[in-house]
């Protein structure tokens, strides 16, 4: 029979005034080049992680994100950015429908690259547009000190995997491509701490 006490997890708040996720989309067509390959900003998210200190065992993370917070943030006219910001609510995201997106882990792996410094795979569910994908895979970057934890990576989504509808304008002579890239830098503080 064994005594030993079970781990302690250690817990961390993603802190979204000091963390960053962008979209970038792509125009492809006709006039693309003549269009914009808007990035999207994410302003309004939570998320928390836990991990046993040191061996990382019972990883996990959550991210929800307000999908009305997303704004264009590359340098673009008001009246582009407008027109995107509303094509994106009502067309393509459809916020009124699904103001949530979530992701949940459900399997960490890590691999020591020096100090504190760690590489990641992920793998989680995508909750996006009314649609769950499954396993969902992500690289990331981490880095683990006494006060914080900041991860790093991208990650390329397929819109129509999300059943979203791809947008075009000017008659479908300038469209947005399927695919997406995710990146992020998230910082978080371990809860507890202010």
């Amino acid at each position: 029979m064994s005594t030993e006490a079970p781990a302690k997890l250690e817990q961390f708040r993603v802190v979204a005034e000091q963390s960053t996720i962008t979209v970038q989309a792509f125009a492809e067509g006709l006039f693309s080049a003549f269009g914009h390959d808007p990035v999207l900003g994410i302003k309004d998210f939570t998320g928390e992680a836990q991990f046993v200190a040191g061996t990382f065992e019972n990883a996990s993370v959550k991210v929800t994100i307000n999908t009305n917070s997303i704004v264009v943030v590359n340098d673009v006219k008001d009246k582009d950015r407008q027109e995107i910001e509303g094509m994106m609510r009502a067309d393509v995201l459809e916020t009124d429908k699904f103001p949530e997106i979530s992701f949940t882990s459900n399997n960490i792996a890590m691999s020591r690259l020096g100090e504190g410094r760690y590489r990641a795979r992920i793998i989680g569910d995508l909750t996006l547009h009314g649609v769950t994908q499954k396993n969902l895979w992500i690289s990331a970057e981490v880095s683990v000190s006494a006060d914080s934890l900041r991860v790093k990576g991208e990650v390329p989504i397929k819109q129509t995997d999300f059943k979203i509808k791809l947008v075009s304008v000017a008659g479908g002579t300038l469209k947005v491509k399927n695919e997406v890239k995710c990146s992020f830098e998230v910082v978080a503080q371990p809860v507890g701490s202010s």
